[in-house]
């Protein structure tokens, strides 16, 4: 056999397992994705403000600032992202990132893929989720190399469920007391949130700012990976520039940091570039 028509065979080979396995990559986050979206929706049940009546004054305010009265109960949300990702402490530059998030309130949960800009030309995709209350992330380089799977730890479950509980301030409904979430005042300006679902059971500090803003949530104890070990780690997500989404009113801007022994870690920021609830 003539060495061109070798050359040319491995080519088409190669050329078939890439498309392959970008295919199956595209295959299973398409199915993620038709989870959330597909899932019927609930009778829909609007907002009565009287229910925070009870809450601590810094939550009612926040909640009468982004709520209006007889607006109807986010069931699902759909929002894209434009920022950045840093993969580890020692990296002093951002990476170009464009994500997705889909969120189901009905049946708590959340669908993330982003891909992220490593070098020109070379990205990876991830994907974060959490859904029928198991949590995950996958990443793969240029849909066809896998670099990341974990799933079936606890520890996943819980630090998925605290970013779902987090990123509530952009279906702002699914904090009402209503929604499961129950409130406990800290101090002037901060109170604890706390969910459950099943056997999940996850709790966030809330701060606001004097117009009722939220604009961080902490917990001291989520899940980092470190050397395929979970290691409990102080984490905050922090939120600024709310504008109003119809008859919501959520940040635009947000990022989120873990809290390390010797430094602070920022690894996650963006802008909300769209958004659209049901």
């Amino acid at each position: 056999m003539k060495p061109i028509f070798i050359f040319l065979l491995i080519v088409s080979v190669l050329l078939f397992f890439f498309w392959r396995a970008q295919s199956k990559w595209v295959h299973f986050t398409d199915s993620q994705v038709k989870q959330i979206t597909n899932d019927p929706l609930d009778e829909q049940t609007s907002v009565n403000l009287e229910e925070v009546s009870s809450l601590p004054p810094i939550v009612q305010k926040y909640f009468h600032l982004v709520l209006k009265n007889n607006a109807p109960i986010i069931q699902k949300a759909h929002v894209s992202q434009i920022g950045g990702f840093r993969a580890k402490p020692e990296l002093k530059d951002w990476s170009p990132m464009k994500a997705e998030q889909y969120f189901s309130t009905t049946q708590p949960g959340f669908f993330w893929q982003a891909k992220i800009q490593m070098l020109p030309g070379l990205n990876i995709h991830v994907c974060d989720a959490f859904l029928n209350g198991k949590g995950y992330t996958k990443g793969v380089l240029a849909k066809v190399i896998p670099i990341i799977d974990a799933h079936d730890r606890p520890e996943l479950n819980q630090g998925a469920f605290q970013r779902y509980l987090a990123e509530a301030v952009w279906f702002p409904t699914a904090l009402l007391p209503s929604q499961g979430v129950q409130w406990q005042a800290v101090d002037e300006f901060h109170a604890l949130a706390t969910l459950s679902l099943g056997q999940t059971k996850v709790s966030l500090t809330f701060e606001f700012n004097p117009k009722g803003e939220i604009i961080s949530s902490y917990t001291p104890n989520r899940y980092r990976e470190v050397a395929g070990d979970f290691v409990p780690t102080p984490w905050q997500g922090k939120y600024a520039d709310y504008i109003q989404v119809g008859d919501y009113k959520v940040p635009k801007h947000g990022e989120v940091e873990w809290h390390l022994p010797d430094q602070t870690y920022p690894y996650f920021q963006a802008d909300i570039d769209h958004i659209q609830f049901e």
